[in-house]
């Protein structure tokens, strides 16, 4: 309870500062979670960056201004935080599907984004089971893809990506070297919606495989949830779980370093397939 009364006052901070120069590390403060945590909370329970949300919320605002006052348009253009004019009708547009001069003609047409807010709901869902435990530094080696969160096409790109190695026959090279492959998730930068993601084994080489890289994950407390059915689907709901209900209710958060999915051997795309979610956590101050 006392997290989503956190997450709520972090949304009322930047409704009663939207027209202000808003920094994510202040409303993180404000939500008692780190930066990053706060960051990967937001997108991942809202489908959203923060910013874009920030952004939608002022040409939101922006439009109810254009239609309800006679202010000009480089006016309110300054008033949302956009320092030209060309800018603000540029975003403006790709939003509301017209320029601001239109907007006041066509009123009906316009976006209302309305302001957020976080909800306990009861969904009767089973428990969810995981682990804590300690694991010293170690190497992973693999290919990379920098994937980018934007309208969830991480979501799309993580599996097409997937599919490309193991048609190059890359996942059977590693699957001689290791039973168990690795699919990491590192340099997350919410702001700019954008990750790193490598797929490998444990060591420094893949033979018969060029372009890898040799990636280090430092020493920590890691959280393991497992996750049960065909991929992608069943691993994918696992990450959403973790952060709509695991998070909310624990100590716990994100310790801003590579995160982990450990795939097992097995069938893939079977019901009953196993493989698991590593999250590295630190206790909240």
């Amino acid at each position: 309870m006392n997290w989503f009364k956190a997450m709520n006052h972090a949304l009322s901070y930047i409704e009663d500062h939207i027209e202000d120069d808003l920094k994510s590390e202040d409303i993180a403060a404000i939500a008692l979670c780190s930066k990053h945590h706060f960051l990967r909370t937001f997108t991942m329970l809202t489908g959203i960056s923060l910013g874009e949300y920030i952004r939608q919320r002022r040409l939101s605002l922006a439009a109810k201004d254009l239609i309800s006052t006679h202010h000009k348009i480089i006016d309110i253009a300054y008033k949302y935080g956009y320092e030209t004019p060309e800018a603000f009708c540029k975003a403006f547009k790709k939003l509301h599907g017209m320029a601001p001069s239109q907007a006041r003609k066509h009123s009906l047409s316009l976006k209302a984004i309305p302001p957020l807010s976080f909800q306990i709901t009861i969904k009767g869902e089973t428990r969810m089971d995981y682990k804590i435990i300690e694991k010293d530094a170690f190497q992973l080696v693999g290919l990379t893809r920098n994937v980018t969160t934007e309208h969830e096409q991480n979501y799309q790109i993580v599996p097409a990506f997937w599919q490309e190695i193991c048609k190059k026959g890359i996942t059977k090279k590693m699957e001689a070297q290791s039973d168990t492959k690795y699919a990491v998730c590192y340099n997350y930068d919410a702001e700019i919606k954008e990750f790193k993601y490598m797929v490998g084994i444990e060591g420094t080489h893949i033979n018969d495989v060029e372009g890898t890289e040799v990636l280090e994950i430092p020493k920590s407390t890691w959280a393991i949830f497992e996750s049960v059915g065909p991929m992608p689907h069943a691993i994918q709901k696992v990450w959403k779980r973790i952060y709509s209900e695991w998070f909310p209710a624990t100590k716990y958060e994100h310790a801003s370093t590579p995160e982990l999915e450990v795939y097992l051997p097995g069938d893939a795309t079977s019901d009953d397939y196993r493989c698991q979610v590593w999250i590295p956590i630190v206790e909240k101050k």
